[in-house]
């Protein structure tokens, strides 16, 4: 569910005015010409570029992004004029949303970023999946803490290893080397505000303490400490309760 304050939109038609601007995305430079008005309204990194007295860019009406990919730009211009995110069919299609995702925190466009996270939040709740390593690690690569694309992610892979049986070796691996993440699991364990009787108490020894088979660290059959494997290179989940 998104976290962002819903106010309504102003109509479409008072802001597509005659006054136009010209941004420049990636290193080939794709031309796209874009309303002023609509672009400015919707984000404030673009009011003070072509709205502020000191900006160069508010007398040339001329804006770019050489580093920045023409995909996410795309899937931004789109849900621009019709307000609306493409559901992603496949697990390849969240690269571009995450990217659109931090083009949003850059363009200042919370509504935008919230969508975006709702979307990737939809998508693997319907197929049942979770976020795999590496979209959780390209995530952390891109964002600050306190971030509603970080929450939504380190929540579902919570949620993932506290039903699993084992620990992935890759995850193993990631957890060891990125205590931030390992803390940001923990939190989010703690925001379920689990009741005391729903969590086993080894403490009681009226409880059932026999040790797991598996092993207290154990980790996913198959994989072994020095080989660390990441997700198939063809897809970024995990499938509900396997790596």
């Amino acid at each position: 569910m998104s976290t962002y304050a819903e106010k309504p939109d102003k109509p479409l038609n008072e802001l597509l005015t005659n006054a136009l601007v010209n941004i420049y995305v990636g290193p080939e430079n794709t031309h796209w010409i874009l309303h002023e008005r609509l672009l400015c309204y919707h984000s404030p990194f673009f009011r003070r570029i072509f709205y502020s007295k000191e900006s160069e860019s508010s007398h040339s009406k001329n804006y770019g992004f050489p580093d920045s990919d023409d995909l996410p730009f795309e899937l931004f211009v789109g849900w621009l004029y019709s307000k609306a995110i493409k559901t992603p069919a496949a697990e390849k299609d969240i690269g571009p949303l995450l990217d659109l995702y931090f083009l949003s925190q850059t363009l200042e466009m919370d509504k935008l970023g919230s969508e975006v996270v709702d979307t990737v939040r939809n998508y693997y709740h319907n197929e049942e999946t979770y976020p795999g390593l590496r979209r959780v690690q390209y995530v952390y690569a891109n964002t600050e803490e306190d971030n509603e694309m970080r929450e939504m992610m380190v929540g579902s892979v919570a949620r993932y290893l506290t039903l699993s049986d084992t620990i992935p070796a890759h995850w193993e691996n990631a957890l060891k080397k990125n205590g931030q993440l390992s803390v940001d699991i923990i939190r989010s364990i703690q925001q379920w505000h689990l009741e005391g009787r729903a969590v086993p108490d080894v403490r009681d020894a009226s409880q059932e303490r026999g040790r797991e088979q598996v092993g207290f660290s154990a980790i996913e059959e198959g994989h072994s400490r020095d080989s660390i494997k990441v997700e198939e290179e063809s897809t970024g989940m995990i499938g509900n309760g396997s790596a």
